[in-house]
């Protein structure tokens, strides 16, 4: 029993998941990380005194991802609260990834 409803929860999941406004975030957010990591591999750790282009396209796919889950948020929840909420922090661990970098080397 609980393995069948467990199974159905996924399922909703993944056709929830085909939604524009389910993966564009989580796409964005893994752009951003490539972007920190594309720079970190042809510039090394040391900041730089003036912001770059990596530095503007990471900022702008980072706050680019708010009025999407917003949007997300609004027209899921209501919907497939259980799916959402997954859908949701999925998002949220994807942006998480796209931070830790900047954090930790104190960009």
């Amino acid at each position: 029993m609980w393995q069948s409803a467990h199974l159905v929860v996924h399922m909703k999941t993944f056709s929830t998941l085909r939604h524009p406004t389910a993966f564009l975030p989580i796409v964005m957010s893994l752009g951003a990380l490539v972007t920190v990591l594309m720079y970190l591999a042809m510039h090394g750790p040391a900041p730089q005194s003036d912001e770059g282009a990596a530095a503007h396209i990471w900022q702008f796919l980072m706050a680019g991802q708010v009025p999407v889950i917003a949007l997300f948020a609004i027209t899921r929840l209501r919907k497939t609260p259980m799916e959402a909420l997954l859908i949701l922090a999925s998002q949220f661990l994807a942006a998480v990834a796209a931070l830790a970098p900047v954090y930790m080397l104190h960009w």
